[in-house]
């Protein structure tokens, strides 16, 4: 019987040295390449170089020296195929029944914020793919592994005389085909952004898994986490989980929402969040301050919801966080005493996050049956924007303020959406109503006495002059939205009849 052969040649040396031992102790034989080598000769591991197998040297700076037929024929010969084995057997191939590669590290390269262009170029593997990809493909004949932590399954399941099951060589070739596809991915999009193409004719996208989710939206879905392989350390997907339970997905999108809210604020600012919407928004002198602010929002629907805030969390914001029933609270960091304090709720969820300035545009994602819709994300805020005030009343520089809060509240608010704003705090939310006076009429009702005196912002214009009449009958002293319809004007004279100053933005917050 012709002695199995194992190809081996990997940058991430994890588990290898034990694991190729007792491949040896199979009577395998290890045929490898540089470092990898290198490794097993220290560790006096017999080896084969790959030159040795095919009569050719390494030439190009390394760059060919698998890519080759006396590899490749050895990889992708059908050994149930005579005329495969007659092939082989006359060019003198010795079939290769192993592979164990994982590639050059070319994430990692492009991770470095100072990488240069050259280097990355440098790091695509070229031979790494093409021999995972050939004994993926004769899978029932070869067994590949790119992944250390495949190592142990394969050592469990290969017999005395190097063979393994089928079931496995097919699963460990479809996680080969996955590894390939993700690196591509990788490479594609590098080289889609350095040439400038916003959206290519192809998309592919690749994640990596974080996690897998008891359920979905619903105990009856199913559903995992993926982040993206290029980490961004200011994002739920690379939050710290110092506390409480296992992440939800409703948490997962909840949290999200809440960090996106809390980063438009530079000033200390709390949100809490409820099904993607905030119920409350706070800003003060001190975290504790805007947190006081955000809980008098709506201190009803604050149960149970997610709390964002910009400023460490000390004993006495702990103490009042404590007092409500809270699924998470995320913050850059918490004291000790802070965590004393909260760690005794076993559930709550305490998650850390380093708020770094990434408002900046990146690649939206929603799927839809059949397809995905791809959008920058909204980062707009009012930076650069010309505020025009349309009304005979100007807005006071109080009311301006508010109305510039009221506006950052907005954006994040399910469309038609209306936000009441008042000293430095949302009163009144309406969100997600088919209508826009329905909406409003919402965040009146709910901010009671408070509507009186405080400023209004919408997502989108004012088809008609009911919402600015409603507004005004609630006391409502000056409004911002984007202005924009054919019907402007009579939202104009409605709010100069009752006083009322009103900027427009020629920019709006559709949240669908």
């Amino acid at each position: 019987m012709t002695a199995k052969r194992a190809l081996i040649s990997v940058s991430d040396k994890t588990g290898l040295i034990p694991f190729v031992k007792k491949l040896v102790e199979k009577n395998i034989e290890i045929i490898s390449t540089g470092g990898t080598r290198q490794l097993f000769v220290d560790n006096g591991i017999p080896v084969k170089t790959v030159d040795e197998v095919t009569g050719f040297p390494e030439i190009l700076d390394g760059r060919v020296k698998t890519l080759h037929p006396m590899i490749h024929g050895g990889l992708l010969a059908v050994r149930e195929n005579p005329e495969h084995v007659k092939t082989i057997k006359e060019h003198n191939i010795h079939p290769i029944d192993f592979v164990v590669v994982n590639l050059y590290p070319f994430k990692e390269t492009i991770s470095r914020p100072d990488v240069a262009y050259a280097d990355a170029v440098e790091n695509i593997d070229i031979g790494g793919p093409s021999m995972l990809r050939s004994a993926a493909k004769n899978h029932r004949d070869v067994t590949v592994v790119c992944d250390p932590s495949d190592y142990s399954a394969v050592l469990e399941a290969v017999n005395d005389e190097g063979e393994v099951p089928f079931e496995l060589k097919q699963k460990l070739a479809a996680k080969v085909f996955r590894h390939t596809a993700a690196y591509d991915a990788l490479i594609a999009d590098y080289f889609t952004k350095q040439v400038g193409e916003e959206y290519p004719e192809k998309l592919t996208v690749t994640y990596e898994k974080k996690q897998a989710l008891r359920y979905g939206e619903n105990p009856h879905q199913s559903a995992s986490f993926y982040s993206e392989p290029l980490k961004n350390h200011s994002t739920i997907a690379e939050a710290v989980q110092l506390h409480g339970k296992e992440l939800s997905y409703n948490n997962i999108k909840d949290a999200d929402a809440a960090l996106g809210i809390v980063k438009e604020f530079k000033d200390p600012a709390a949100v809490a969040v409820k099904h993607m919407n905030p119920c409350g928004i706070g800003i003060g002198e001190t975290i504790n301050a805007a947190f006081d602010k955000a809980f008098d929002a709506d201190p009803v629907s604050i149960f149970g919801g997610i709390i964002a805030l910009n400023r460490e969390v000390d004993a006495e914001l702990a103490e009042k966080l404590h007092k409500i029933f809270l699924e998470i609270v995320i913050a850059p960091s918490f004291t000790q005493e802070a965590l004393d304090i909260l760690e005794k709720k076993k559930n709550l969820r305490l998650l850390t996050i380093e708020f770094t300035d990434d408002q900046k545009t990146v690649p939206q994602y929603t799927s839809v049956r059949g397809g995905l819709l791809v959008q920058d994300l909204d980062t707009k805020g009012l930076d650069g924007v010309e505020l025009k005030v349309v009304t005979k009343r100007e807005p006071t520089e109080e009311e301006l303020k508010q109305l510039k809060f009221a506006w950052k509240a907005v954006k994040h608010v399910k469309s038609n959406a209306i936000v009441l704003v008042k000293d430095d705090q949302t009163v009144g939310i309406g969100a997600g109503q088919m209508n826009r006076v329905g909406a409003a009429k919402i965040a009146i009702e709910q901010a009671g006495d408070k509507a009186k005196g405080s400023v209004l912002s919408s997502d989108a214009f004012f088809p008609m002059n009911d919402t600015v009449e409603t507004a005004a009958k609630a006391g409502i002293t000056a409004i911002i939205q984007p202005g924009g319809s054919i019907r402007d004007q009579e939202s104009i004279d409605m709010a100069d009849k009752y006083g009322i100053a009103m900027v427009t933005t020629g920019i709006r917050h559709f949240k669908h």
